[in-house]
């Protein structure tokens, strides 16, 4: 599976869990849509990321579900950790 289509599915699957453990906390629609635009963001940053020369986040299912869950605060995590690995 190309590498890009994982990591669309993957942010997909943790928009999913997080509108169901939201909806299952009675969160309201707008805290949902907040969440999820902070997700689409994150995933976008990460996406950018991978496009400049030196930086290279792999694309595997935690960084996807951190971005994913956490938005931009996720995706800086997640580029600090490839440094680390």
């Amino acid at each position: 599976m190309p590498e890009i289509l994982q990591y669309i599915l993957i942010a997909i699957v943790a928009v999913l869990v997080l509108m169901l453990v939201l909806k299952l906390l009675k969160f309201s629609f707008k805290t949902i849509l907040k969440f999820i635009i902070n997700a689409a963001i994150g995933i976008g940053i990460i996406f950018l990321l991978n496009l400049i020369p030196g930086v290279e986040i792999p694309i595997v299912w935690w960084t996807g579900l951190l971005s994913g869950l956490f938005g931009i605060p996720g995706a800086v995590i997640a580029l600090i950790i490839s440094f680390f690995l």
